[in-house]
């Protein structure tokens, strides 16, 4: 079933997570130890990320450096099908730009669609570590605007092989990415706003948010974007603050700002686990008005550990 089915279906407000693809060589059970504590809480869907390349530089005998790419979490696809015969419940596999050419775009597109899989996340993707900013395949897609597209064509049955006869049309329901606190490389809200408008124009179903801490930052998102003329639902994603070094990290990578109050009380604990709970019941209070506020589906950025999750989500559902 598509996510958008799955909300409009829905009595009450829905639970789902997105998990992280395993290192390389790592056991799918560490997936299913992440997943198994949280389908109390019947998930309609669970999101599955893609992590680009990344490169190492290794010396070789005459001592100059070549440059190797390599895929730390592999296994996306077959993570999500993994996940749809194991528990029955629908995986939004996460499709990005950089690192692939069309063609690899539409063949993974294609797997998904034999599998059965018909809901998808179009991102552009990060930057390689390695590089100062964003580069695209030279055949690729640089926006996610650009993945859309292609997406749109596949339904509509519009192949890269325009000889194709007959093509049989995908289903595909998309979800695109929204920042409530504007994506770190938009000048200003406002532009972040137009190209958000832009991928719901070109045929972006659903909106799921950057993680956030401070709820009045999305109540003002969701408004500023129905002021704009986005109607599609806007799923709100939501991480549990665990430790006390995330209030430095999160920040830095997620360009996101963290709440005085949160800080302060964080501050104030004297061992991690009073860190953690200070970040549990935060989590909790966020739900309850997110909840009152109206949203379809509270969505949790778990890194494929569920514990603080679970304790969130006994309070809540």
């Amino acid at each position: 079933m598509k996510v958008t089915e799955h909300l409009q279906n829905a009595t009450n407000t829905l639970f789902s997570f997105e998990i992280l693809p395993p290192v390389k060589g790592t056991s799918i059970q560490s997936i299913y130890q992440g997943i198994d504590p949280l389908m109390e809480f019947k998930p309609p869907f669970i999101n599955v990320t893609y992590h680009r390349e990344e490169y190492v530089f290794k010396e070789r005998e005459n001592g100059l450096l070549e440059k190797i790419t390599i895929r730390k979490r592999p296994g996306t696809v077959g993570i999500c099908s993994a996940i749809m015969n194991k528990y029955h419940v629908d995986a939004v596999p996460h499709i990005i730009c950089g690192g692939f050419s069309r063609e690899e775009t539409e063949n993974a597109l294609m797997d998904l669609n034999f599998l059965g899989i018909d809901n998808v996340l179009l991102l552009r993707g990060d930057a390689v570590k390695t590089e100062p900013g964003f580069r695209p395949h030279k055949d690729g897609h640089s926006y996610a605007a650009d993945l859309i597209k292609q997406v749109v064509d596949l339904n509509h049955g519009h192949y890269l092989d325009e000889e194709m006869e007959n093509p049989v049309p995908t289903d595909f329901c998309i979800g695109v990415a929204g920042y409530p606190e504007k994506h770190m490389e938009a000048p200003n809200l406002s532009t972040d706003l137009k190209y958000l408008k832009q991928k719901v124009d070109l045929g972006a179903n659903y909106i799921i948010t950057q993680m956030f801490f401070d709820n009045q930052k999305f109540f003002d998102f969701v408004k500023a974007c129905r002021a704009a003329g986005i109607t599609v639902p806007i799923i709100p994603g939501l991480k549990t603050l665990t430790t006390r070094n995330q209030l430095s990290i999160l920040p830095r990578y997620f360009n996101i700002d963290l709440p005085e109050d949160l800080v302060s009380a964080v501050d104030a604990c004297t061992s991690a686990k009073d860190v953690k709970q200070v970040g549990i019941d935060w989590t909790i209070q966020q739900c309850k008005e997110l909840m009152e506020f109206g949203v379809p589906c509270l969505h949790f950025y778990t890194m494929s550990k569920s514990d603080a999750t679970v304790a969130v989500a006994k309070e809540i559902f």
